[in-house]
């Protein structure tokens, strides 16, 4: 193929990437079935967040300015009206030189402006002692504070969190709008491959990518069908990448991508679409394939877990954020000053596990093929296209696993 292993950069291959990727779908779901979807649409409150000005404290609701001069040694001297009770309209009014017991939560009563906390007073008979002054507003939350009514809690694109589902039952949306899951298939292919619960024999190796793949896919918000293994076999893989895209949004393809006569998954994406990118300036993962078939994405991942992690969280991750509708997701980053050298070569974005110990980033150096390096690893750290390495004392942002 003319465009085989042409490489590009990682920000064209984000590009490349995130243009196929399909518009998401819309579906309403129960609230409690909302948490760690993506919202589809603006939601607003339909009341007042209060809906009436609130304590914030246990003491007693007056008038701020009986308080002013208020002291241990001169407290101002109060009438006790009653009590607001929780739950219910206050039936009191709020009178020159009186007060009001008012428990955490409780509404104002009308002509009160304040609340005094519990611990600055004295009660004596039906008199309260106020022994420190207090401003308009204090220990006030005041109605619509919180969000107003009309106004936007939450906005589209977001991935639902609990105190986001908690924010959601406030504002009475008891059903969310939120995008369609999208489906991905996922094939791992090669000769050498057997299934995780089989014992491995002469050159076999267990099928580790299609389980941490999907885990990946799920943790991203998508729904992951695993196909198996697949042979480096023409007809039998082209068979699996048809079945796959007929069933599914998009398809992970794991192996099958570097430069070699077997390798055929950029081949038969090319036949039955199109291949975009076949060779990013990444490392690891230079042999990386992006292609579209039937409209749909088809992602292929070097064959080593390491190095298709490592694709699939620098350039998968913007495809599905765009699949799934989600507008932004922080990446998780520590920052660590580097314990030794990093060398690299200019003109590709070199990826390396660190593990951090005590403020240090400790790089993990290890041949592709191992798998030791991802879990005894705490994150990586990118060496830009444009450096020939790190040097050991500088400070440098960790992207967390």
């Amino acid at each position: 193929m003319s465009i085989f292993l042409r490489t590009v950069t990682v920000e064209e291959a984000i590009r490349a990437a995130k243009g196929i990727a399909p518009h998401p779908g819309r579906e309403e779901v129960p609230l409690e079935e909302a948490a760690g979807r993506v919202l589809a649409e603006a939601v607003s409150a339909d009341v007042d967040i209060p809906a009436f000005d609130r304590s914030v404290v246990d003491g007693y609701a007056l008038r701020a300015s009986d308080t002013i001069g208020a002291g241990e040694s001169i407290p101002s001297l109060l009438t006790l009206l009653g009590t607001v009770r929780m739950g219910q309209a206050p039936d009191l009014v709020m009178r020159a030189g009186e007060c009001a017991y008012i428990p955490t939560g409780g509404a104002l009563p009308p002509g009160a402006d304040a609340v005094v906390m519990i611990e600055h007073t004295e009660i004596i008979d039906d008199q309260v002692l106020v022994k420190r002054p207090v401003a308009p507003g204090e220990n006030l939350i005041m109605r619509g504070e919180d969000f107003a009514r009309g106004i936007p809690v939450l906005c589209v694109g977001r991935r639902l969190t609990p105190p986001d589902i908690g924010v959601l039952a406030a504002a009475g949306c008891h059903t969310v709008p939120v995008f369609t899951c999208p489906s991905i298939g996922v094939i791992s292919t090669g000769n050498e491959l057997i299934p995780v619960r089989e014992i491995p024999t002469g050159s076999q190796i267990r099928d580790s990518n299609s389980a941490m793949i999907g885990a990946y896919l799920r943790h991203a918000g998508c729904t992951a069908t695993l196909y198996g293994v697949i042979p480096d076999e023409r007809r039998t893989l082209q068979d699996a990448l048809e079945k796959a895209l007929s069933r599914n949004d998009a398809v992970v393809l794991s192996g099958g991508s570097s430069k070699d006569d077997r390798d055929l998954c950029a081949d038969i994406v090319g036949q039955l679409g199109e291949v975009l990118v076949h060779g990013v300036a990444i490392a690891p993962g230079k042999p990386t394939i992006i292609g579209r078939c039937e409209g749909k994405p088809v992602l292929g991942l070097p064959g080593h877990p390491a190095s298709a992690l490592v694709v699939l969280d620098r350039i998968g991750r913007p495809l599905l954020a765009a699949m799934t509708g989600e507008k932004a997701r922080t990446v998780c980053t520590r920052h660590a000053k580097l314990a030794q050298n990093i060398p690299s070569v200019r003109g590709r974005e070199d990826y390396i596990r660190v593990r951090l110990d005590g403020g240090m980033a400790f790089p993990l150096f290890g041949k592709s093929g191992l798998l030791n390096t991802l879990v005894q690893s705490d994150g990586l750290v990118c060496i830009p296209a444009g450096r020939e390495g790190l040097e050991a004392g500088e400070t440098i942002e960790v992207i967390m696993w």
